[in-house]
């Protein structure tokens, strides 16, 4: 490939695939240029350190687990239904992932944890996102708090079992329970922001 042509989504497709067959600790971004055909000094030319790539390459990742859940946040109409969608969504993506392709999974879970600001940036995102639904759930009543963005952490820290990478392990339990168990966290989210019955 001639570096003039290379280009930063080439870059991350290829550190991709050499973070799924090496891992995440043997992975250079010599690798990667060699996957490329390119020198090393090609890819500092879009990403100025190993740390750059490797976040590149993690916000990548959890945008394809963000951009989805925005569309949701996004919808008009009721707001608690929207939420309930955007969780099992939520959900649906992080144990695909998990159960789809459990090493590049690892290597993700362990580039996050080394990828702080784009981690908490991320979060911020889906904060923002839930934030905006139970905004609109206040507008029309469906919704009782005052303040969306402390609600929103609330939901997001309440499903964290279904959704984050440290409680992986239960993601293998069989589906049945793990819906039943997240309708019963649901119901219980759903009580708790319902203005309650006169």
């Amino acid at each position: 490939m001639a570096d003039g042509a290379l280009t930063p989504e080439q870059i991350l497709d290829t550190a991709e695939d050499v973070l799924r067959r090496f891992g995440l600790q043997k992975t250079t971004v010599v690798d990667v240029a060699r996957a490329l055909g390119v020198s090393h000094g090609s890819i500092y030319r879009h990403f100025p350190s190993k740390t750059a790539l490797r976040e590149a390459v993690a916000s990548r990742w959890l945008a394809r687990v963000s951009e989805p859940l925005g569309e949701i946040a996004a919808e008009t109409g009721p707001a608690l239904p929207r939420l309930r969608r955007w969780l099992e969504r939520l959900i649906r993506i992080k144990r695909g992932k998990v159960l789809d392709d459990p090493e590049l999974f690892a290597v993700y879970h362990a580039l996050a944890d080394e990828a702080d600001a784009v981690v908490q940036e991320h979060v911020g995102k889906l904060v923002d996102q839930i934030s905006r639904m139970l905004s609109d759930g206040m507008v029309t009543g469906e919704v009782r708090f005052s303040d969306p963005r402390a609600m929103a952490w609330a939901v997001l820290r309440t499903t964290m079992v279904f959704h984050h990478p440290a409680h992986v392990g239960h993601w293998s339990l069989p589906e049945a329970d793990v819906d039943r168990a997240f309708d019963d966290i649901f119901d219980l989210i759903t009580r708790g922001l319902t203005p309650a019955e006169a």
